[in-house]
């Protein structure tokens, strides 16, 4: 019998029980075989039971009681598993929370950062002398990307020497000391160190149609403010922050806890939205020979200088005082593939193609409109102060709408379904986009009608615009990029692996740099942005019936693939049958055989 139990994993009862006191006496019975002193090996024992009632009759009649673990605990015995409770508040161990609430202040305080970089280096670059919005999709192409692929490579040479809080420490206290010393430094001496007599010759020889690239090196600085500024949102987020979290915590704590950073995210737009606002008015208490601006981005960059030091205090508490996760420290086999063998697997299937067209259907539409919208928005608001200023007031909204639809998605993914939901981006950039260019094409005609609402055409193409970036973000983080996710869990592990892959390597970047580089031909084709705004609205058309049109077919695609799992799953537990094992020549072992 003691073979049985420990082969096969079978909880039985003593064939032949000969006194009744056996009966009374939970020692010698099953509790005994449970929770005796001696150990038992894990490979004799089932430790997944079902709790229910379970009455075996013996030969002479008498019942036999096989108690549950919560009876043998009434009974003082030991639980099977003796952990010891740990401590909680409000239902949350006291070790999570050491851990979630300084990543959450250290989110807050990057994502704050963010912002105000974010607003500020757009103010920089669009209304300084001699540039214009123009200036965006050649810094994007031929400055920002270099500088990234550059940082990443000498980030992975940094992270093979050093530990990971020499290297957390390395990458972030650069930004902080630049950021600073722009405001303090690098920007009171912009007027003695930008090229400014240089480029006006070259831009006299060259002709306006090359502003743009010009202006690159015309105010060089703010160039390079502008890079750092991406790179922050793009390292100090995705690589620094995102990484430490990853490494500190639990899947069940990120399950959890991981949503709500994202609400957090959004309240932290709303507030630096505000700051924005607050130091972008401090010109109007000033002087008329004082520069505004300037003290506006001293106060700015050192409340970035403060928040920067606060994140790198949260990761040395993080790390001085609560322990890390013990982890397995083998590594899993991940598809290493290059561009050319990613275009090759893109091709190749339909799903990912869809996938795919998705992803880049939206870093260009919404490139195409943002930059032609600061272009208008110079325009309204040449000052840099009021530049900044509604940029703030734009953040603020941003905030508020996304974390309104964030609340709003489960409803829709729930109600309407995973189609609807991947929809809604590009309707609201389709609907948006064209009332944008409509009133920057057919703005004349409707200006006495505008008149009456106190707006003029351009001023009514400002507020259209904003609130065309406003909801299309707020549906894009709330909507599209949980509906992007979502479309990798029924694939087969294989293509989803390899699609995934395939997407980062090939689509990101297409999708970031397609808008910039069909604005960079339009402007050198046309001589302006402005010459080419009916033309950018007819591929913006264009690009977003295609990406609604694989929005549909994905949408078929996974509804189907989601049933086919469904199904299997069904005829799995349908195939599912309790084993009974019994001895075949003992009649009680049979009978009492319990799994």
């Amino acid at each position: 019998m003691e073979a049985v139990l420990q082969t096969r994993g079978l909880l039985s009862l003593p064939p032949k029980p000969t006194k009744a006191s056996s009966l009374l006496n939970p020692s010698q019975g099953l509790n005994h075989r449970l929770f005796a002193s001696k150990p038992l090996g894990f490979n004799g024992l089932c430790l997944f039971y079902r709790r229910v009632p379970s009455v075996v009759a013996k030969p002479n009649g008498v019942p036999f009681i096989c108690k549950t673990k919560a009876a043998s605990a009434a009974d003082g015995k030991q639980p099977f598993f003796n952990e010891n409770e740990k401590p909680k508040f409000m239902g949350i161990e006291i070790l999570t929370l050491k851990k979630i609430i300084p990543l959450g202040l250290m989110f807050f305080c990057i994502l704050f950062n963010y912002t105000i970089l974010r607003d500020t280096k757009d103010v920089l670059v669009v209304t300084a002398k001699g540039s214009s919005a123009e200036i965006i999709p050649f810094l994007k192409t031929w400055v920002n990307l270099p500088m990234a692929i550059g940082f990443m490579l000498l980030y992975t040479k940094l992270a093979n020497v050093l530990s990971k809080k020499a290297l957390f420490y390395t990458v972030i206290v650069p930004f902080i000391a630049f950021f600073g010393a722009f405001g303090f430094l690098l920007y009171p001496l912009s007027n003695y160190i930008h090229p400014q007599a240089l480029s006006d010759k070259l831009l006299a020889v060259l002709g306006p149609r090359f502003l743009g690239p010009l202006a690159i090196m015309r105010i060089w600085s703010f160039c390079l403010f502008y890079v750092m500024a991406e790179l922050w949102g793009s390292v100090v987020i995705s690589v620094l922050f995102w990484g430490f979290a990853n490494q500190i915590t639990t899947v069940e704590e990120a399950k959890r806890f991981y949503p709500l950073f994202g609400l957090g995210a959004n309240v932290a737009l709303i507030f630096s939205g505000r700051t924005v606002k607050y130091f972008s008015n401090l010109r109007k208490n000033l002087g008329p020979r004082v520069d505004g601006w300037a003290i506006s981005l001293k106060g700015m960059m050192s409340i970035v200088v403060l928040m920067g030091f606060t994140i790198c205090f949260l990761y040395w508490w993080v790390n001085k005082f609560v322990p890390l996760p013990t982890r397995s420290w083998k590594k899993k086999e991940k598809p290493e593939m290059g561009t050319m063998e990613s275009l090759k697997f893109l091709v190749s299937s339909r799903y990912i193609r869809d996938l795919a067209t998705l992803v880049v259907a939206y870093g260009i539409s919404i490139n195409l409109v943002e930059v032609t919208w600061k272009s208008k928005l110079k325009a309204q608001f040449p000052s840099p102060n009021e530049y900044s200023s509604f940029m703030g007031d734009f953040s603020t909204a941003t905030g508020i709408a996304t974390f309104t639809m964030m609340l709003l998605s489960q409803f829709i993914f729930d109600k309407y379904g995973w189609g609807v939901a991947a929809k809604i981006t590009p309707t609201v950039l389709l609907l948006t986009g064209v009332g944008f260019f409509s009133l920057i094409l057919f703005g004349d005609p409707l200006g006495p009608a505008l008149a009456e609402f106190g707006m003029t055409p351009l001023l009514a193409a400002v507020y259209v615009g904003a609130m065309q970036n406003i909801f299309s973000k707020s549906a894009k983080y709330s909507l599209f990029d949980p509906c992007k996710e979502m479309a990798y869990i029924p694939l087969d592990e294989d293509t989803k692996v390899k699609g995934k892959a395939a997407i980062d390597v090939v689509c990101n970047p297409l999708g970031k740099s397609g808008g910039a580089l069909i604005q960079q031909f339009m402007i050198l084709t046309f001589g302006s942005l402005a010459n080419s705004t009916p033309y950018l609205g007819g591929i913006l058309l264009m690009i977003v019936f295609t990406w609604l049109s694989a929005a549909k077919s994905l949408d078929t695609q996974f509804t189907a693939l989601r049933r086919e799992e469904e199904l299997e799953k069904e005829m799995e537990r349908d195939a599912v049958k309790i084993p009974v094992v019994s001895e075949p020549r003992n009649d009680s072992v049979a009978n009492s055989s319990l799994l």
